[in-house]
C-alpha cells in the first residue's frame, strides 16, 4: 500500500519513483504559477513558488498520504484570477488551469521521444527512468483532466460554461477532495482515467517519430 511497501522491498526503486513523482508534480504546479504570472498575476512569484525547490512545494499531509495509501498531493500554487485583467479572465482561467496538464504531457512526450530514439535495454536504469517518467506524467495529466473540483479539469470547464453552472462547481469545491478520494477508493474513476490516458497517449503518438 502506498510507497512504504516499495521502500521496504526495494529502496533504490523507491528513491527513483519518489524523485520522478515529486518533480513531475512540482513542474505541474510551477506551470500554473508561471502562466498566471505571464497573464498578470504575481501571487506565486511573491510567495516564492516559481521555483523547483521541493521544500517550497511539499505538503506534509499530502506526502504522508502518498506514502501510506499511494495517493497524495503537493501544495497548490496560489493563483488570484482577480489580478488578471477582466477581459482576459476566462481565457486566463483556461490557460492557467491547463498549464499543469500541458507541462505533464510535454514531459511525457520528451521521455517517450528519448525512449524511441535511444531504444534502451529493458533491464537498464534509463529504461526504467523513461518508462516511469512517461507513465507518471500521463497519469497526472489524465487525473487532473477529470472535471471534478478542485481538479484542473473543472477549472478548464468553467472557462467555457455559464456563471450559473460555475456557481454549482464552486459550491461543490469545498467537498471536492472527499468526493474525488471516495471515487478513487471505490474505483469509480478508473474507467475515466483509462480513457483519458488512452487519449493522451494517442495525442503524443502523433508527434513521435515512427
Amino acid at each position: 500500500m502506498g510507497l512504504i511497501r516499495l521502500l521496504m522491498s526495494d529502496p533504490a526503486a523507491f528513491v527513483m519513483l519518489a524523485v520522478l513523482l515529486l518533480y513531475s508534480v512540482i513542474f505541474h504546479e510551477v506551470a500554473h504559477g508561471w502562466v498566471a504570472f505571464k497573464m498578470g498575476d504575481e501571487t506565486a512569484k511573491w510567495l516564492g513558488r516559481l521555483t523547483l525547490n521541493p521544500l517550497k512545494h511539499l505538503d506534509p499531509i499530502g506526502s504522508l498520504m502518498l506514502l501510506i495509501v499511494g495517493f497524495g498531493w503537493a501544495k497548490p500554487v496560489p493563483v488570484n484570477m482577480e489580478n488578471i485583467p477582466a477581459p482576459q479572465r476566462r481565457k486566463g482561467l483556461i490557460l492557467v488551469s491547463a498549464a499543469g496538464i500541458t507541462a505533464n504531457i510535454i514531459i511525457a512526450f520528451f521521455a517517450l521521444l528519448l525512449w524511441r530514439l535511444i531504444s534502451p535495454s529493458p533491464d537498464s536504469v534509463i529504461y526504467q527512468v523513461l518508462y516511469l517518467l512517461s507513465y507518471i506524467n500521463i497519469l497526472l495529466a489524465a487525473f487532473n483532466l477529470i472535471p471534478i473540483p478542485p481538479l484542473d479539469g473543472s477549472k478548464i470547464l468553467m472557462g467555457f460554461t455559464p456563471e450559473s453552472f460555475n456557481r454549482i462547481l464552486y459550491q461543490i469545491e469545498p467537498f471536492g477532495f472527499f468526493i474525488v478520494l471516495g471515487l478513487l477508493l471505490l474505483g469509480a474513476l478508473n474507467p475515466v482515467i483509462d480513457v483519458l490516458q488512452y487519449g493522451i497517449i494517442t495525442f503524443i503518438s502523433l508527434f513521435l517519430p515512427s
